[in-house]
């Protein structure tokens, strides 16, 4: 089955029509996915937040005020914000910030593409959820309104998002590190001081390695592991915490009254308020919730953090509050740190499960790093990258080279650098509550605009969640000179990037709006167009949706032939997460239909697997055979007003959705699997002394099609068969004179680097390299 087509369907009958077996299926698979990074936090977080600023004394006020905040904070966020109300705002399934992004941008029209056009909103997912309706408030209305005239307001929600994509990316290296550190850190109980710090950064060095190089075998094939490591890791803490709840101290539950939080602060003050940088990592791994929602259903995750994830973490935080209710060490630096509450005997095998948690906690980080960065360069925010589909069943679970080595280098020198859960936290935190403001902020806009609420709502959740976060990054934020400046040194570099190939991207497609031919300059050369046609097709690559591109011009003044049949391609990003394989392809005549000009444009949604070169070509060639046998072509004379060639484009599908339309054959067995002679009828392409391929177009016998279509497609057929050519512009771009010295800086140099370093626009294509013809041309933007 096609992956495209199966994808969409297993999708709908999930989301459709949800079977309790499903759900449970679907939540325990979710742990190994979605929890991996949460339910390692028991880790670390006590020994982060008893790190300096505060001690734990023989009145139990600090321990018990930590365990009222650990409690209060995983009910508040992970569970009431995220679980009851944001992951209702799914898009269309998706979550995560882009999700959010991509919702604002269809319901205020903010979307910072330059080639949106009307007929996308006429997608299955672009419509849903009452897309294009007012919002019911006259606030609502005058903010709809205010955001899509403001390009000010446009640009600030979108670097906003950007903000919350750089922290996700940071959170990529930090998390992995301070993981794996935590958990390799209960081997300081099993030997001496001197021994341990020698032993303790290489073995965690050498287990990121390992992670990190095991990334291109893909998930999924050690997938299978993750749940049930996950699930023993969680009952593991849960009972040791009954255990040490029952043993040391049965009236600790008592500390989650939200007393002992005043308390603590009461008796800690400026302290105590520092050492919220250390709580605040029990909630680390909760955006991914949300952010992993499209792999998964909103009942199945929600099952599982209610009925498993959350008692079993309340019940490790407060086993552990427990042991050190009755344990005070004086001169022990592991004195709250997790492994000396797992009794003696059981260190050992807890060790080896909380490494293991701790990589299936890393790999979800970096796999959602991956997802992310493949969501922004579809949106052209981020340089075009390698990315490696590692599994051809299961969707979403890519590799990308380049980010991959990028992110195991930060990763080590972070481990090497700090060498302590301390900084390392700092660090994460920061990483992790940023995010968290980012969701508050665009959720607020989401409850007006899309889910369209009254705005006391939307003042009501921002105020109480934004209140509870902003608290936890001011104590993050003071921390900077002590870990938290990582985050922010890392997501400053990355917004630069992403600012820079945006703002590079955009001026260049401006550049080709304004020099694009005029249609009355093709009409003039004629159907030859000047020049001699040689057989083939030539696949002329273009960003515009619309007009012919200056690199025709271009290469029409240079080259002496050109091929019989000439297709004008735009592969789009379109902001929903999936387009239906039906609604793939835009097609439509350029001139009139004896000059073989044909523009097509492919549209992709930000989460959509791209076809290899062969399949692609298939498809393609299909789609414009369907629109020439649909009979929607306009009769030669008809273009007369240039202006509205566009309007006349045609919707058509890949070739798994022409079922009873037209077939391609390209070998002698192919109709055997169509259809019978009785229902079909063939056009055969000419004999040819060596023909590269046979190729054959296959049409039901209704409806009748007109003469000259036939003849297209008998042109269109010995043009497949002699190949396919692909004319791809080579942009050098340049900052036009009079630019301003900022604009000079950031075309010709930080654009220009980020182009010649990131990969080929024929590579973005899958395009083979012997099928490829570069066209330079110099852009000054």
């Amino acid at each position: 089955m096609d992956l495209e087509t199966g994808l969409y369907q297993k999708q709908l009958k999930v989301r459709c029509k949800e079977s309790w077996k499903t759900v449970i299926i679907l939540a325990y698979q979710s742990l190994g996915v979605v929890y991996g990074d949460l339910s390692t936090s028991p880790l670390y977080v006590y020994k982060s937040t008893f790190a300096e600023d505060i001690q734990h004394s023989e009145t139990n006020e600090e321990i018990f005020g930590v365990l009222s905040f650990v409690f209060w904070t995983l009910t508040l966020v992970p569970l009431l914000k995220y679980v009851f109300i944001v992951l209702r705002a799914d898009d269309n399934g998706e979550g995560g910030t882009f999700a959010l992004y991509s919702l604002l941008c269809r319901h205020a029209r903010v979307n910072s593409l330059p080639n949106c056009q009307v007929a996308d909103e006429e997608l299955y997912e672009y419509k849903k959820d009452n897309i294009g309706l007012a919002p019911n408030s006259s606030f609502g209305a005058r903010l709809k309104s205010t955001l899509e005239k403001r390009r000010v307001l446009q640009r600030f929600l979108l670097v906003l998002a950007l903000i919350g994509t750089c922290m996700v990316i940071g959170d990529g290296v930090l998390t992995p590190a301070i993981s794996v550190f935590s958990a390799v850190s209960g081997l300081e109980l099993s030997m001496s001081k001197e021994h341990h710090k020698y032993v303790e950064v290489p073995v965690a060095c050498v287990i990121l390695i390992g992670l990190f190089a095991l990334q291109h075998y893909g998930t999924h094939r050690v997938g299978f592991l993750f749940a049930p490591v996950v699930l023993t890791w969680l009952l593991c803490i849960s009972a040791i915490g009954i255990y040490n709840i029952v043993h040391w101290n049965p009236h600790v539950y008592q500390a989650l009254s939200p007393y002992y939080m005043y308390k603590f602060l009461r008796k800690t003050q400026r302290g105590g308020w520092m050492s919220l940088g250390g709580i605040l990592l029990c909630i680390t791994g909760s955006e991914a919730m949300f952010a992993d929602l499209g792999h998964f259903s909103q009942l199945s995750i929600q099952i599982a953090f209610t009925s498993l994830v959350y008692p079993s973490l309340v019940l490790a935080y407060m086993g552990q509050a427990a042991y050190l209710s009755k344990h005070h060490f004086v001169d022990s630096d592991n004195r709250v740190g997790f492994y000396v509450s797992v009794p003696d005997k059981l260190r050992s095998p807890v060790l080896v499960i909380a490494i293991l948690a701790a990589v299936v906690g890393s790999q979800a980080i970096i796999t959602g790093t991956f997802s992310i960065i493949k969501q922004c360069s579809a949106l052209g925010c981020f340089p075009r990258v390698k990315i490696v589909h590692t599994s051809s069943k299961i969707h979403g679970q890519i590799y990308i080279p380049e980010i991959n080595w990028t992110l195991m280098l930060l990763c080590l020198a972070v481990t090497v650098g700090f060498r302590d859960t301390k900084r390392m936290g700092n660090a994460s935190g920061l990483a992790v509550i940023t995010v968290m403001l980012v969701t508050t902020c665009l959720m607020s806009l989401v409850i007006v605009l899309c889910w369209h609420k009254n705005v006391f709502l939307a003042i009501c959740f921002v105020f109480f969640f934004g209140t509870i976060e902003a608290l936890y990054f001011t104590a993050s934020l003071i921390k900077f000179l002590e870990g938290a400046w990582v985050p922010i040194a890392l997501s400053f570099i990355f917004l630069i990037i992403m600012c820079v190939w945006h703002y590079g991207t955009l001026k260049k497609y401006e550049f080709d709006v304004q020099n694009k031919v005029s249609i009355n300059w093709l009409l003039g050369l004629g159907p030859s167009l000047g020049i001699v046609r040689v057989r083939g097709i030539g696949l002329i690559h273009t960003e515009l949706v619309s007009g012919i591109p200056a690199i025709f011009s271009h290469f029409v003044t240079n080259l002496p032939a050109f091929h019989q049949v000439l297709v004008f391609l735009c592969i789009k990003s379109v902001p929903v997460p999936h387009v239906r394989p039906e609604e793939r392809f835009l097609v439509g005549h350029i001139g009139p239909r004896e000059y073989r000009l044909y523009r097509c444009i492919v549209r992709y949604g930000y989460h959509d697997v791209h076809k290899d070169d062969m399949e692609f070509e298939k498809d393609l060639v299909c789609s414009i055979a369907e629109y020439i046998r649909s009979g929607k072509v306009e009769p030669s004379g008809a273009y007369d007003n240039a202006g509205k060639e566009d309007d006349k484009m045609t919707v058509v599908g890949t070739c798994s959705t022409h079922t009873d339309g037209i077939r391609l054959s390209e070998d002698d067995n192919d109709i055997k699997d169509s259809a019978s002679t009785s229902e079909m009828r063939e056009i055969r392409s000419p004999p040819v002394i060596h023909p590269r391929k046979r190729v054959r177009f296959i049409i039901p016998e209704s409806p009748q099609i007109d003469r000259g279509a036939r003849e297209e497609l008998h042109e269109l057929m010995e043009a497949r068969e002699a190949g396919v050519a692909y004319i791809v512009g080579h942009s050098y771009v340049r900052a036009k004179q009079g630019s301003s010295m900022l604009k000079k800086l950031v075309i010709n140099y930080g654009y220009e680097f980020l182009r010649r370093n990131s990969r080929a626009q024929a590579y973005a294509l899958s395009v083979p390299h012997a099928s490829t013809l570069e066209v330079g041309m110099l852009y000054h933007v």
